[in-house]
């Protein structure tokens, strides 16, 4: 995660950190787009809030870690990196997460 006291226009906040407990998600709007948000011991990752299986809700998964379990189908992905830890086949949108004080902010787009 990068901190920054001054953010660019191409993120948005999001929540406060205070919002997002460590071990927790908690789904977001970004522009059009919904993300989840991840507290993985205080460090926060974003990914798309859609699984590539059948759409299910990333944010309702378990988080053990720093690996989130799709609630519908049980696909396991990275919070970090967006890959399925199963294999190369599948990921998910991964976006930059940056806090400013206890303020958490999401890039509109998707990382490479």
């Amino acid at each position: 995660m990068m901190q920054s006291d001054e953010l660019p226009s191409e993120f948005v906040r999001v929540a406060s950190a205070a919002e997002v407990r460590p071990g927790t998600a908690r789904a977001c709007a970004i522009g059009e787009r919904e993300v989840a948000l991840f507290n993985v011991d205080g460090e926060f990752f974003a990914l798309e809030n859609t699984c590539p299986h059948q759409g299910g809700p990333i944010a309702d998964g378990t988080l053990e870690g720093t690996l989130v379990t799709c609630p519908w189908h049980g696909w396991c992905f990275d919070v970090r990196t967006g890959k399925m830890t199963l294999g190369e086949f599948a990921s998910i949108d991964r976006y930059a997460v940056r806090q400013a004080g206890r303020e958490i902010y999401v890039s509109l787009e998707p990382v490479a």
